[in-house]
């Protein structure tokens, strides 16, 4: 599996990730064209190699033509740029971009209104971006999801505990505190400190960024590195280089789209009502639950119960099992990993007489090996064409028989 470990040294911004991916192969040309999808006013990319405390890397830009006279556009420097979240929203959905690319820098946009929203109490489809929504900001949002798609990234890691720096900042609303209240609020739950150095290291693109793309924080993970980028901040730091460092590589064993790992949460009730049972088990599933099930044991003092299992993603485990414990009669939650062998599954249409149907097929090493009409759309038909849905299902599967390789 294809990984990126984010290094942040001397913390990340929008700017130091594209000057980190391009330093690690991102072809200029390529990032160019992808963002002139974008119906923007006229903009410039460029990169230059440069160095910061004796590590050369390359420092990405942004400038802007405003009118006739060349400007250079600095995050100080917004206001007649302000630009409502549903605006931007609308920008890049409307554009020809890829659709996964589309999709993470409207994340990632979102993520910041929902912390700005949170910060001056306006409701987040409504955040006007001053000095983040500018267009230098929707670059670095968009360029950044381009660059990961090109690079083949399949998962970001990023460093921790993060280093935010301190001290004090002037922006559009008045002098901040470092790490500013959008940084702080995107960043929930991950590890930080501010270390040593008076300055902003950590900008809110970049936190919305790392929050959009890094599925966990710590220390580097078991991978062989291929590749090595360097992205450089804006300013040379008093005590520590500024610079974003990228390692791309292959992760050992890691996910592959046939195997993965799961989290396994396991309690036994001895006496848990049915039909709270069938309630908790819709909840987990709605909640993101890969699968629930239960089990029916012998408990202690001869008492017949039940052993309710949920197999879910590790990074929603513990959210599950604080689900289980507050819907539940249980005292605890076991909770165990396991490695998941699996096909790697599509859904495809097939036509027969009733419709079209949906089929999932499962692959093995690229091979077909699994093909079965999904029930749910063989009912639908069955109801619309007015015949018994065993009459549906074995058209369907005489269809679904020729995916076979």
């Amino acid at each position: 599996m294809k990984l990126l470990y984010l290094d942040c040294v001397g913390g990340i911004s929008g700017d130091m990730l594209l000057g980190a991916l391009i330093d690690l192969g991102l072809d200029l040309k390529t990032l160019r064209r992808e963002l002139a999808k974008l119906k923007l006013d006229e903009f410039e990319v460029s990169a230059k190699p440069g160095k910061r405390r004796g590590i050369t890397g390359t420092k990405f830009d942004v400038s802007i033509h405003e009118h006739d006279h060349h400007h250079h556009h600095h995050h100080d420097d917004h206001e007649h740029h302000g630009r409502a979240f549903c605006d931007i929203k609308q920008l890049i959905e409307s554009s020809t971009l890829a659709a996964e690319v589309k999709q993470h820098a409207v994340g990632a946009f979102w993520r910041l209104a929902l912390a700005e929203g949170k910060i001056h109490g306006v409701a987040p489809e409504k955040v006007h971006f001053h000095e983040v929504g500018a267009v230098d900001s929707i670059v670095d949002f968009v360029g950044a999801c381009i660059g990961l798609r090109e690079l083949g990234v399949e998962k970001v890691i990023a460093s921790a505990p993060l280093r935010t720096g301190f001290g004090f900042v002037d922006c559009a609303h008045g002098r901040f505190p470092v790490p500013g209240p959008a940084t702080v609020e995107l960043l929930k739950d991950v590890p930080l400190y501010a270390g040593d150095e008076e300055a902003e290291l950590i900008t809110p693109t970049g936190a919305a960024l790392l929050r959009e793309f890094a599925t966990e924080f710590g220390p580097m993970p078991a991978m062989t590195v291929r590749a090595i980028g360097y992205g450089l901040g804006s300013r040379d730091l008093p005590k520590s280089p500024n610079v974003l460092r990228a390692l791309l590589g292959d992760a050992e064993g890691g996910e592959t789209r046939e195997s993965d790992r799961v989290a396994v949460l396991e309690t036994n009730l001895d006496d848990v009502n049915p039909q709270v049972l069938g309630d908790v088990m819709d909840k987990t599933l709605a909640a993101g639950a890969l699968d629930v099930f239960h089990t029916p044991i012998q408990m202690k003092k001869n008492r017949p119960g039940v052993m309710l299992s949920v197999l879910c993603a590790p990074a929603d485990a513990d959210k599950l099992s604080r689900l289980l414990l507050e819907n539940t009669t249980a005292f605890g939650v076991r909770r165990t990993e396991a490695q998941r062998f699996k096909l790697d599954r599509e859904i495809v249409v097939v036509k027969t007489t009733f419709g079209r149907i949906e089929v999932k097929i499962g692959r093995l090493s690229g091979k077909t090996v699994s093909a079965s009409p999904e029930f749910e759309s063989c009912k639908r038909a069955a109801a619309k064409a007015k015949v018994p849905v065993r009459r549906v299902l074995t058209a369907a599967l005489a269809e679904a028989e020729k995916l076979y390789d």
